[in-house]
């Protein structure tokens, strides 16, 4: 299959305006910009024949050519980073067999999240998926801080027993009443694998009341009745976070130094 990773990077972020220009320091003291990490990560993928930073910004376009990506422009009116993949798909030339959104705020993802999700990709009765993670101790703590502080976190997986999905939500789900002893929760991965098909199916709907509420882009294949395939990825001890808001600095930034990322 051909693969195109495109990285949607957005300055006009409603929780935290410049997200992708935001630097953060690495194991050596190197600072780079959050849409050059997600860059790097999406280039350490496998199989992958071209990666694209999605942007409407002159500023994240600047910054992203000075590092070496590749640039698509899009316009402002793309709501989200599905929206801003169909908007490029155009752009691509022959379309790919496969488009992966590796969301720019996420440079923890590893290599492996997304190559697992490519393969998913090869049974043809797929036209989109998105990985999911078994929380560990410390990323659930996070979950459950942020909502009791009233912050939009990490996003939850809710799945049916095919392996499909049921719902997302920016709430803890299923309810965590207690640390000690936990529910299983799925922690929602932000990278996203569809057909082109899908993408064209996805710019033709409306958006739903479900995702308007929720603020989640994928919940708009489920109103519409397309099922979203969630492919189960291994930490491998590595720790996964976005970053979401301006404390999820901190916290990336002390993943990259005791990972030795530089």
């Amino acid at each position: 299959m051909s693969v195109a990773v495109l990285i949607p990077a957005r300055y006009a972020s409603t929780r935290y305006p410049g997200k992708p220009l935001v630097e953060l320091t690495g194991a050596t003291g190197l600072a780079k910009s959050l849409v050059r990490r997600a860059w790097e990560a999406a280039s350490a993928v496998s199989g992958v024949d071209r990666v694209c930073v999605l942007t409407d910004d002159e500023r994240i376009r600047d910054a992203a050519q000075a590092f070496g990506a590749e640039v698509l422009m899009t316009s402002g009116a793309a709501r989200n980073g599905t929206e801003r993949c169909a908007e490029a798909l155009a752009q691509l030339g022959p379309a790919p067999d496969v488009v992966v959104n590796l969301q720019g705020d996420a440079p923890l993802t590893p290599a492996w999240f997304v190559e697992a999700l490519v393969a998913a990709m090869a049974d043809p009765a797929v036209q989109m998926a998105t990985p999911v993670l078994r929380t560990e101790p410390g990323t659930l703590a996070n979950l459950v801080a942020d909502r009791k502080a009233g912050r939009v976190g990490g996003t939850t997986a809710v799945l049916r027993g095919d392996g499909t999905a049921l719902y997302f939500s920016k709430e803890v789900l299923p309810h965590v009443a207690s640390l000690a002893a936990p529910p299983e929760v799925w922690h929602h991965v932000g990278v996203y694998a569809y057909r082109p098909a899908a993408l064209a199916a996805y710019a033709d709907w409306d958006e739903g009341p479900l995702e308007r509420a929720e603020g989640l882009e994928q919940l708009r294949f489920l109103e519409n009745g397309w099922p979203v395939t969630c492919v189960p990825v291994e930490a491998r001890g590595r720790v996964f976070w976005e970053l979401n808001n301006p404390v999820d600095v901190d916290r990336i930034e002390a993943v990259l130094k005791a990972e030795g990322i530089a």
